[in-house]
């Protein structure tokens, strides 16, 4: 046999295509080819395969007279990385019938040592995923990357540690000087992977922080219905403490979402353990480029946007970004997506995240500030202020001063207000009433702020009190139509949290005293 064909698989984007491995072997001089549009480490590929394949007690396909071309297809398709050496060298050994055994139904993941030993790579889940949905039964990749892969039931997944493993487990040769007994089958496939949501560990519970009250308030109804929320204040005011205690009063993930945002980070490379089981919660620094906050680059990658998917994305000294960082979670805060177009193509990443801004009132911090003098010059101040523009705080529903504490407060032991144990627990039964309301969405609606203006003249029916008090408050405060709807789905969530079937006038004025009193500050 001179050819021979099996199968492997790459991610490109957030999605998984899968990739046959071809080999053709013909008589001639020694040359090695590989075709199918291989980047560089694809192409070096052939010395690792070439070096692991003898390593492995094989002859290598270097000392033979012999024309090897190894073809990736769909040709079209750019081949990146070294996910395939595991396939390319199962094809040539099936192909020099060094080896026998059937490929069909099986996928082969992995980049090789020289010694033929398998090393982890990234986006198996997406991968395992595509897999089974074309039908596939079995998949060999390393050991590393097996319970991840584990995670998606009904195909078998093998992890292995050498090449050496597969070849015994899948070969049926005979073994040389028997010619009845056949190598036996040494692996197992891998168990499912269960997803336990236990709680994480707290670093600071919210009956710690002292004070506060309406900033915790705040940060409840966000939590409750998914709504965009922003800090500001003098600093050590406890913004940043606050931002991250959010995180471990949202709602536990499911499973789909588990599946969805390990993805993303497997793919990512930011993904640390076998899964992704809370809400993650990205907080990059102030100088972060557009590059990294959206995604994109030569080979494009998913950002800090689509990498706090259904999580948190904090952005500490938020007017501090830049301007175009800044800007650009315009659509995301929006559509609940990124879409990013360049010369080579245009794709989409999803980026459904909560929004947490904290910033001081302007560079040096004390514009405002009782006993304390602002030294900033008066253009820079305006420079500062003019940062986050009036369609960026069209997108945040909550705005909320978070001012000093008195000092006899800080110096209280004292528990103060509830516990995040307690908050998360209102915060959940807020959301069940949601899941029940958008039972029958078919967008998928989870939570009160992914409504459109659609679904709010169909699901939210306002009394004639309400409906008043709503629009005349809206003319007073010059609101957009934007925040006019954004104010309604807030009350919505400030119902549920109380339980109430209606929108109420106090769930109205609540929602619109968190509208900014200003612009930015």
């Amino acid at each position: 046999m001179s050819f021979a064909k099996v199968y492997s698989a790459q991610v490109t984007l957030l999605k998984a295509q899968i990739v046959d491995v071809e080999v053709d072997l013909s008589k001639g001089l020694y040359a090695f080819s590989v075709v199918g549009l291989p980047d560089k480490a694809v192409e070096e590929s052939k010395d690792r395969v070439s070096a692991a394949v003898k390593n492995s007690g094989f002859k290598s396909p270097k000392q033979k007279n012999q024309k090897i071309v190894i073809a990736l297809a769909p040709a079209d398709l750019k081949k990146e990385g070294p996910v395939f050496d595991l396939g390319m060298a199962l094809a040539y050994l099936l192909a020099s019938e060094e080896i026998k055994f059937n490929p069909s139904g099986k996928i082969f993941l992995g980049e090789l040592s020289l010694d033929g030993e398998v090393r982890k790579i990234s986006g198996v889940l997406a991968i395992a995923e595509e897999a089974k949905r074309r039908g596939f039964e079995e998949i060999y990749l390393p050991k590393e990357n097996a319970r991840e892969a584990a995670l998606i039931d009904g195909i078998k997944i093998f992890g292995i540690t050498n090449i050496q493993e597969v070849i015994t487990h899948l070969n049926e040769k005979r073994v040389a000087g028997d010619e009845n007994e056949q190598v036996k089958i040494k692996l197992k496939p891998e168990t499912a992977t269960k997803i336990e949501n236990g709680e994480e560990e707290c670093d600071i519970d919210f009956s710690e922080i002292k004070g506060q009250e309406m900033a915790k308030r705040g940060l409840e109804i966000a939590a409750a219905g998914g709504h965009n929320i922003a800090m500001y204040g003098p600093p050590g005011t406890g913004k940043t403490m606050l931002a991250k205690a959010f995180s471990h009063i949202l709602p536990a993930l499911s499973f789909d979402e588990v599946l969805e945002i390990t993805a993303i980070h497997s793919i990512a490379r930011t993904l640390q353990g076998d899964l992704v089981s809370n809400p993650p919660m990205r907080s990059p620094h102030h100088t972060a480029s557009y590059v990294s906050m959206v995604g994109g680059g030569a080979v494009p990658k998913p950002g800090e946007v689509t990498l706090a998917h259904r999580g948190v994305l904090f952005l500490d000294e938020f007017a501090e970004f830049d301007r175009r960082v800044i800007e650009t979670l315009r659509q995301p805060l929006e559509e609940r997506e990124i879409n990013i177009s360049r010369a080579k193509g245009s794709f989409s990443f999803p980026a459904n995240f909560i929004l947490i801004a904290a910033m001081n009132p302007c560079p040096c911090g004390n514009f405002g500030t009782k006993g304390k003098e602002c030294v900033c010059a008066p253009i820079n101040l305006v420079k500062y202020q003019r940062k986050i523009s009036g369609p960026i705080i069209d997108r945040i529903d909550i705005w909320l001063e978070v001012s000093k504490v008195d000092h006899q407060k800080l110096s209280d032991n004292k528990s103060d207000g509830d516990t995040t144990k307690q908050i998360k627990n209102r915060v959940i039964a807020a959301r069940e009433i949601q899941v029940k309301r958008f039972a029958d969405s078919r967008r998928g609606i989870k939570v009160n702020s992914e409504m459109n203006t659609r679904d709010l003249g169909k699901i939210i029916n306002l009394k004639k009190e309400v409906k008043e008090i709503l629009n005349t408050s809206a003319e007073k405060l010059d609101l957009s139509a934007r925040a006019y709807h954004r104010i309604i789905k807030l009350s919505r969530t400030i119902a549920d949290l109380a339980g109430a079937e209606e929108i109420e006038v106090n769930h109205i004025l609540e929602a619109l005293q968190y509208r900014p009193k200003k612009i930015a500050v």
